[in-house]
């Protein structure tokens, strides 16, 4: 198969990839060609550590299925965490606290996942894996490595996870470790944060007790 057309650029910046989609040509041509991108012509740096990318579909209105399209080609490279997608109806501003960005991916050993503000990360953090954020952690999978929310010293951020086994735990400056009894329970929808300096661990379910802001959160 030989795709001549260039309705995909990839381009390397200085914390990832940019992925810059034609927004003027079909969607099923868009996707073709950035199948075939991943799958040939742009193996060398599609492969290895985990890169942050950021997807540019220009004037392009999708709906969330079409959104979703693109990303279940992206998610095939294990190592491909999609940091953003800017298209004319999406909502990217970082810089509102209640904002959250979406990862996919697994973080595997001796991997390190750094991100500032909220997190959502569709995928495990495995044994050896490390997940660092300066906001909120969201983990819509296994944590079984090391998360560090509140990074930058923020004490009211939480780390939650669909199923909560991790080796190490950090909220701002206060680590805290498992105990023992961890290993032996059935680990499942927990999450941490601290309270009067120590840190606590309960279920989900019970996020929006801890604080009216987390009421943005009720759908994650």
């Amino acid at each position: 198969m030989t795709v001549k057309s260039n309705h995909v650029t990839i381009k390397g910046i200085k914390d990832g990839l940019v992925f810059l989609m034609d927004d003027e040509c079909d969607l099923e041509e868009l996707l073709s060609e950035l199948r075939y991108k991943l799958e040939h012509s742009h193996q060398n740096i599609l492969s290895g550590p985990i890169i942050h990318v950021d997807i540019k579909l220009g004037s392009r209105v999708v709906t969330e299925e079409q959104k979703d399209a693109i990303l279940q080609i992206l998610k095939k490279k294990g190592n491909l965490l999609i940091r953003s997608i800017e298209s004319p109806d999406a909502k990217n501003d970082l810089n509102d606290a209640k904002a959250i960005t979406t990862i996919t991916g697994i973080i595997r050993s001796g991997q390190v996942l750094h991100h500032e503000g909220n997190l959502l990360l569709l995928g495990d953090v495995n044994p050896g894996g490390t997940v660092s954020c300066t906001g909120h952690i969201f983990i819509m999978g296994a944590l079984r490595g090391m998360a560090h929310a509140g990074s930058s010293g923020n004490e009211e951020a939480i780390i939650s996870a669909a199923h909560f086994a991790p080796t190490q735990l950090r909220i701002a400056e206060v680590i805290s470790r498992p105990p023992d009894e961890w290993e032996k329970r059935e680990a499942g929808m927990e999450f941490a944060y601290l309270q009067n300096g120590q840190m606590q661990i309960d279920k989900t379910s019970n996020i929006v007790r801890l604080h009216r802001d987390f009421n943005a959160f009720k759908g994650v």
